[in-house]
Order: structure tokens, then sequence, then C-alpha cells
């Protein structure tokens, strides 16, 4: 028994619709599986983080919490004001990496304590780009 045109596109457009889900559920699972969530340390402490949770914390570096150990090892706190939480980082620290200043580090919340795969610190907050400054003292035109 030879299938009608009719029967042939509903199965065409079945197959396909099974495909579209298929891709569109792989697509998800991925990019779940992909984010990394950001969290001042006040929240990190008082949320339930599973340990293997990639994480990002952010703050400032606390005066005099920057801890040197053997080689490439660094211990410091971050705070947000409110509450602060110790990082260890074993790495490279970026060139703006220094006390009192704002970094993002990410990794994984373990044991009260937040294991850093990589730190990036931030520029000044009051950062901006030369020509933006001159743009800005020019008099503007009366309108």
């Amino acid at each position: 028994m030879a299938m009608t045109r009719k029967k042939r596109r509903i199965a065409l457009l079945a197959a396909a619709a099974v495909l579209m889900s298929s891709a569109t559920a792989l697509a998800v699972v991925a990019f779940r599986d992909s984010m990394v969530y950001f969290m001042p340390p006040t929240d990190m402490l008082a949320s339930d983080v599973a340990p293997t949770r990639r994480l990002r914390v952010g703050g400032k570096v606390v005066e005099g919490s920057v801890v040197r150990g053997e080689g490439a090892e660094v211990s410091f706190r971050v705070t947000d004001y409110e509450s602060d939480v110790s990082v260890h980082f074993n790495g490279v620290l970026p060139d703006l990496f220094r006390e009192g200043q704002s970094i993002v580090a990410e990794g994984y919340f373990r044991d009260g304590r937040f294991d850093a795969t990589e730190v990036l610190a931030k520029h000044d907050e009051q950062y901006m780009p030369r020509a933006v400054k001159e743009t800005l003292r020019q008099p503007r035109p009366a309108i």
C-alpha cells in the first residue's frame, strides 16, 4: 500500500518536530551546565551551594588579608561590606590585583572557603577613557 502525498508530508513534519525537540533539549542541558552564577559573599554564605556548582564571587579585596604561600599560592578575603569570604587561588594573579581593589573570582565554594580557578581584577569604578573625559569638558552649545 503506497503512502499518499498527505501522509508522507505528515510523517515528514512529525520527524522534523521530533528532531527539533531533541536538538532544543540538548541545547538547554548544555547551556544549563555551562552557566556560571555570580554571588556576593553575603549571598554565598547564606545559601546552600553544592560544592560541584561553578560560581563567581565578587567584591573588594580586604586590606591586609593577602597571604602568599609557596609558589603561586595566594589566599585573601573578599568583602561586600556586609560579610567576607576566604578565597584560595593557585596561579598567576592579574597585574591590577591589589588590596582594596575590586575583583571577580571564578571557582567552587567548598567548606566555607572559595577555591578559585581564575581571578579577574576590575578597573577602578571611576575609570573613564581620555576621549570621553575631554568630550565632557567641552562647553555645550545653548539650545
